[in-house]
């Protein structure tokens, strides 16, 4: 991931920090899996992750999001939507998104990502292909 932002009542930020990590991953056989961090989320005090404080948990949600599920690709393999099958925010899980609210777009070795939100927030993530 080389950036991310968010865009909600006009007003732009960085969803995930000035400099977000994370990863979107396409296999053939038509399963993905995403991962976006802030790496300025400070690790929890205790080494056991179920053990974290109100506010070390908040802290970690809310700097990071993780799913995976299957895609969909149209008869000249463009991108046609996918469906949610695990995900740490538990709403997500089921979700189908189709080209309507999901965009993704490849120019080179780069691919953009925009996504509305039921809500009506827009995220725009630029990812880079590594090798």
């Amino acid at each position: 991931m080389v950036s991310a932002t968010i865009e909600r009542d006009g007003i732009r930020s960085d969803a995930y920090g000035p400099n977000p990590h994370g990863w979107l991953v396409f296999t053939e056989d038509l399963t993905f899996v995403e991962v976006l961090t802030d790496p300025r989320v400070p690790a929890f005090r205790s080494s056991v992750r179920g053990e974290g404080t109100d506010e070390e948990n908040r802290a970690a949600m809310a700097g990071s999001i993780g799913f995976f599920g299957r895609y969909t690709v149209d008869q000249n393999g463009e991108f046609t939507g996918n469906t949610v099958e695990g995900s740490t925010f538990p709403n997500w899980v089921g979700a189908t998104r189709t080209q309507d609210d999901l965009q993704l777009k490849v120019d080179g070795n780069r691919m953009v990502e925009n996504f509305q939100r039921p809500d009506g927030t827009k995220v725009h993530i630029i990812f880079e292909r590594v090798k």
